[in-house]
């Protein structure tokens, strides 16, 4: 009866509210605010590529690289900026790259040549690469695992939604004034942030410390260098294939080329003694399912993103201002939800919460292929609004959630910058395939061209297509059964935000 009583107590202890210091609070604000910011990227350009296509004279392919380029420098060293975050020092990489985004900021909202321009969002991409992952893991090493880390992790997240999903309004605003100010206004916000990162965000141990007290020491500059190479190759492939024709040559080499360097990467970490990613780490907990969820979550709405901008900008001849206001909705749906993720993760578990949400994005893109030339918002348009925001704020804190469960303290950064790698080249590759399918129905004429409405809609239509096809297969990945993995006993562990006695074997819901 006493054995009962203390675990009744230890349970009661852990469902109390998580209390946090000043500090600690400061150092959340700290990182979501950089997590934001990189959303917010995404998302503002996006709204503004109609106006810096008018104003550049740039046609639909060359518009999809101002967004690709940020891709292509985030997708292709994400992996790498992680692990070098748990290698050389978390804070240090954070404020480092953090510092360089806020210059890339700076110049892309003052170039005119679009070379220039596409050469400040590469530049961006690969900043965030190292901020991104860093961030993730100063959360996951300064946060117990269990109920705390899984409220951390939910505001953290639901932070880069919020910015991406808000980043639309922000984006519409700023546009209003010039397509400058979608880059210019990044650049206050991160030099604030770095001065209160250098007082908030605790000096790291020593680098690359396990968890048992093991220090790893060596670095895998082969396996970096063939990881880099190989994921730059990869990702330049996918987002120039457009342009070059999926068939053409210097598409088919690419893959070739990316592919038999990312090969040579297999087979050195398979055989260096501290590797730069450890491969097992996919078979533990739900990594590998949170992943695929990641690729489908991010590759369709980053897509749908692109094609709504278009099409509500150059098909309806919205103002972004008009846009912004009308997809107000999802923003708001998706930042208010922060204060209840975690509690919701905690009560119905991640995986349910990551099926619900994919299920409500599927449901937001299939409705939004009845749209015409002459919709009305409240029937034809809100209902995917507010589907694509329940989506959001449901999957999107629960899929980072499952992605770092159960993961040491060593190998944080590597599995945040895995799952935030598979949002990147989901992306990517999305986005690629859905651009050539819009080149590839009819020429895309040049911004700000006379065109007929109904013939541009047509030529969008494969791409919202794609989008709901990618949402489908996502969504059947998170409802397929997955087998009970085996764990080391634990009592009184928390696993997908529930409290489970060390008897119980680990099972999907």
């Amino acid at each position: 009866m006493t054995s009962t009583s203390t675990l009744e107590r230890s349970a009661g202890d852990r469902l109390t509210a998580v209390r946090w210091t000043r500090g600690q609070w400061m150092l959340l604000l700290v990182l979501c605010t950089v997590l934001a910011l990189d959303a917010l990227d995404v998302s503002m350009v996006g709204v503004a590529l109609p106006s810096i296509g008018n104003e550049l004279h740039l046609g639909t392919e060359s518009l999809q690289w101002i967004v690709s380029a940020y891709v292509l420098g985030y997708g292709s060293l994400l992996l790498l900026g992680g692990r070098m975050a748990d290698l050389l020092g978390r804070r240090r990489i954070f404020l480092i790259a953090l510092s360089v985004f806020a210059a890339a900021s700076l110049l892309g909202g003052l170039v005119d040549d679009p070379a220039l321009l596409i050469a400040t969002r590469f530049v961006k991409g690969l900043a965030a690469a190292f901020t991104a992952p860093a961030a993730f893991s100063i959360i996951t090493t300064n946060f117990a695992e269990g109920r705390e880390r899984n409220r951390a992790l939910s505001i953290f997240t639901t932070f880069g939604a919020s910015g991406f999903s808000l980043g639309l309004v922000v984006g519409g605003l700023m546009t209003a004034l010039s397509w400058r100010w979608t880059f210019l206004v990044s650049v206050p916000v991160a030099v604030a942030v770095v001065i209160l990162g250098l007082k908030y965000i605790p000096r790291d141990g020593a680098a690359g410390k396990a968890a048992d007290g093991e220090q790893e020491s060596g670095h895998d500059v082969w396996g970096a260098i063939t990881l880099a190479g190989g994921m730059l190759g990869l990702v330049y492939t996918l987002v120039s294939a457009p342009g070059n024709g999926w068939g053409s040559v210097a598409t088919i080499a690419g893959f070739v080329a990316s592919t038999a360097v990312l090969a040579a990467f297999a087979v050195i970490e398979t055989r260096v003694r501290h590797p730069l990613i450890r491969f097992s780490i996919l078979k533990e907990g739900w990594v590998a399912r949170a992943n695929l969820s990641a690729v489908g979550l991010f590759g369709s709405y980053l897509s749908f993103q692109f094609i709504l901008t278009l099409y509500l900008q150059s098909v309806l001849g919205w103002s972004p201002l008009g846009m912004a206001l009308a997809l107000l909705p999802t923003g708001l749906l998706v930042a208010s939800s922060a204060p209840f993720a975690d509690r919701l993760i905690e009560r119905f578990g991640a995986p349910r919460l990551i099926l619900t949400g994919l299920a409500s994005l599927t449901l937001g893109y299939v409705l939004f292929l009845r749209v015409g030339t002459s919709p009305n918002y409240v029937t034809d348009i809100l209902p995917s609004v507010l589907l694509l925001g329940v989506g959001f704020a449901l999957a999107f804190p629960s899929i980072n959630v499952q992605a770092t469960t159960g993961i040491r303290d060593a190998e944080q950064g590597l599995a945040a910058g895995l799952i935030q790698t598979s949002t990147q080249v989901g992306a990517a590759l999305v986005l690629a395939v859905t651009t050539a399918m819009v080149s590839g129905h009819g020429n895309a004429p040049e911004a700000g061209a006379a065109v007929d409405a109904a013939a541009m809609l047509e030529q969008y239509r494969p791409g919202l297509i794609l989008s709901a096809a990618v949402a489908v297969a996502a969504l059947l990945v998170a409802a397929t059964p997955k087998l009970p993995l085996r764990r080391r006993p634990q009592t009184g562990v928390e696993t997908d935000g529930r409290l489970q006695d060390s008897t119980v074997s680990l099972q999907e819901l």
